[in-house]
């Protein structure tokens, strides 16, 4: 096996990505110039690139329509530096491990969003967040914008266990607005390449930052893809504050609704069916008296008055009115023998393929309060957890009606501020209703309970325990409330926690090896890392889903039947010709596994063999 066999191990870089395909488009734009440190770096020259395209391109002096803040440069290549990190499964902390095909990863979500987009690119039905409000007295990711935050650190004391910081935003901080904008932007940058084109993303806010939101997402989104803005009244009380004379009471909260391309199609709920209780030779129908309306106004059209005759009586609409169906309409009705007049009214024989047969209830912008308030909320997680600490939760029957709205039985929802797992449960909730099979993905920071708060009283030292928890709970009351039909409800999930990658440093710079790394010439995986470690990280580089099926036989593990076939232990040619026998799509090998160079040599002899498409990794 040769060099170009080996996988990367790291997320990819998009802006290497970007600038390969502007140099594909445009080569005589590539240039150099020098950064701020003196260094020489790739850059496309902006006057080449304008005539090319023929267009005008702005430069920094001119005044444009712009949003922009301090950072902005730097947080947007922050959402496409790559990291050397890694996802590792926590089997005791899951629930079904090896058959559910849900997905709860604890980590920061800016680098767990990075480690999803190969994979689950295109992939992602809906997404659902509740960011930071940026009250005041929020806390929200202090990210590293150094240029060497590609490499992924583990550090102490006030940072949380993936290096970054949880920092509270005061208002009395200078960067008030500018550190909530730098930390929501990446996020909602990566979010995007994970959404199909159809897919959904719902954000909730609150009007301290909706006008700062609604722009970033026209800019990430496009003002286009702007579907609308629910209003959900989240409150039914006063606040009963000492400024209650002097401020508006806040009565709803808002969740801002865009597209990732204009091809949403949305379900409405069903409200009942229409009847058909005639029939004639051509079939069932129903009577459908052709109804006017006003002819005045902005809907008055001439062509909508017009006289409309069964071949025996003629009627008119009466003054001021007109038809609400359009003559071309009207005469297809009676050419196909499915109109007549009956005491002075056009009557249609409406039949079954002439229209939907269900009556629906639209997809409101207001949510009342009988889907949930913030105070039945918490009263509901209540009910579930007992003591838990958390002031602002989202209901269930929120979550649930978005997820009916935006999904089918079978799509991805991911929610990457996952809190108390509000979304899980509502996906949950929602598959037991309409025997669907909807996957979610809740991604959480595991960030600690301080001490004398409720939670940390009721023994739980993060907010992932908490919210892993209330799957679990809820998972197990859904399914003894469920109709026999739902008994197969997927009510586990499969744990997973972001960690630095499984590679030591000899991996990704073997041109730094000294004489005395002797133990990184020996092997190039870290010693705390287990075979099960290396094989998510596989599925990573490779783009196979985190919950796809895994079965072991020895040293052998199978992803998805034969799709995949790994081993990460001892390897020699019998071994190899048996994963050859099976015809994988891709066949994976340890380095340091092989008994000997000639059973390397082996494995390109063996598959040419046995299954030559087969694809060859080593690690």
């Amino acid at each position: 096996m040769n060099k170009n066999d080996r996988l990367k191990m790291h997320t990819p870089s998009v802006t290497d990505e970007n600038f390969a395909k502007l140099a594909k488009l445009f080569p005589n734009a590539v240039t150099e110039t020098i950064d701020d440190n003196g260094a020489v770096v790739r850059a496309i020259d902006a006057d080449v690139l304008a005539q090319e395209i023929n267009s005008h391109v702005v430069s920094g002096k001119e005044e444009r329509y712009q949003f922009t803040w301090p950072d902005k440069r730097k947080s947007i290549l922050l959402a496409n530096q790559p990291i050397a990190a890694t996802l590792r499964p926590c089997r005791e902390d899951s629930v079904d491990f090896d058959s559910t095909e849900n997905l709860y990863i604890e980590g920061d979500n800016l680098d767990v969003l990075k480690l999803l987009r190969e994979t689950y690119l295109n992939r992602v039905k809906m997404i659902y967040i509740d960011p930071p409000y940026n009250t005041g007295n929020d806390f929200i990711y202090e990210d590293d914008f150094s240029e060497e935050s590609g490499e992924f650190f583990r550090l102490d004391g006030q940072y949380d266990t993936q290096g970054n910081r949880l920092t509270p935003n005061l208002n009395s901080n200078g960067r008030f607005h500018t550190d909530w904008l730098n930390m929501i932007y990446p996020r909602l940058r990566v979010a995007r390449d994970l959404l199909r084109d159809d897919g959904i993303i719902f954000v909730s806010i609150d009007y301290n930052e909706n006008a700062n939101l609604r722009t970033i997402m026209d800019e990430v989104f496009g003002m286009s893809n702007f579907v609308g803005e629910i209003y959900w009244e989240s409150k039914t009380k006063s606040q009963n504050t000492s400024t209650a004379y002097n401020k508006l009471q806040p009565k709803a909260e808002m969740i801002l609704v865009y597209t990732k391309q204009n091809k949403r199609r949305f379900n409405l709920i069903t409200k009942g069916s229409k009847d058909y209780p005639l029939s004639d030779e051509q079939g069932a129908y129903r009577e459908y008296p052709l109804e006017v309306m006003n002819a005045n106004g902005i809907r008055g059209r001439e062509t909508m008055i017009y006289d409309v005759t069964d071949g025996v009586s003629t009627v008119s609409p009466p003054e001021g009115k007109q038809w609400k169906l359009g003559q071309v309409q009207v005469a297809t009705y009676k050419n196909g023998g499915n109109l007549f007049i009956r005491d002075g009214r056009v009557i249609i024989k409406m039949r079954p393929e002439f229209e939907r047969g269900e009556s629906t209830e639209p997809f409101w912008g207001f949510f009342t309060k009988d889907m949930g308030t913030a105070e039945s909320a918490k009263k509901e997680l209540t009910e579930i957890l007992g003591q838990h600490g958390f002031e602002t939760v989202k209901p269930v029957g929120v979550i649930k009606r978005l997820t009916l709205h935006a999904t089918e039985a079978d799509d991805i929802v991911l929610d990457f501020f996952s809190g108390s797992a509000t979304t899980a449960h509502a996906v949950m909730q929602l598959n037991a209703e309409d025997n669907g099979k909807r996957k979610f993905i809740m991604v959480q920071l595991p960030e600690v309970c301080a001490k004398d708060t409720e939670a940390a009283k009721a023994g739980y030292k993060t907010i992932c325990e908490i919210g892993k928890e209330r799957i679990r709970r809820a998972g197990r009351k859904i399914k003894d409330h469920a109709e026999a039909t739902a008994q197969n409800l997927d009510i586990g999930f499969r744990v997973l926690k972001l960690d630095s990658t499984n590679m030591k440093d000899v991996y990704y710079k073997p041109e730094e090896i000294t004489q005395i790394n002797l133990d990184g010439l020996i092997d190039n995986i870290k010693r705390d890392r287990t075979d099960e470690d290396l094989l998510f990280q596989v599925m990573l580089d490779l783009g196979v889903p985190l919950s796809a099926k895994i079965t072991q036989d020895g040293t052998l593990f199978y992803v998805n039947d034969t799709y995949l076939i790994a081993c990460f232990g001892r390897v020699d040619t019998a071994l190899i010709t048996e994963m050859a026998k099976k015809q994988p799509y891709y066949a994976v090998f340890r380095d340091a596994s092989f008994v000997s160079d000639s059973a390397m040599v082996n494995v390109e002899q063996v598959f040419a063999t046995y299954s030559p498409s087969t694809i060859r990794r080593v690690l």
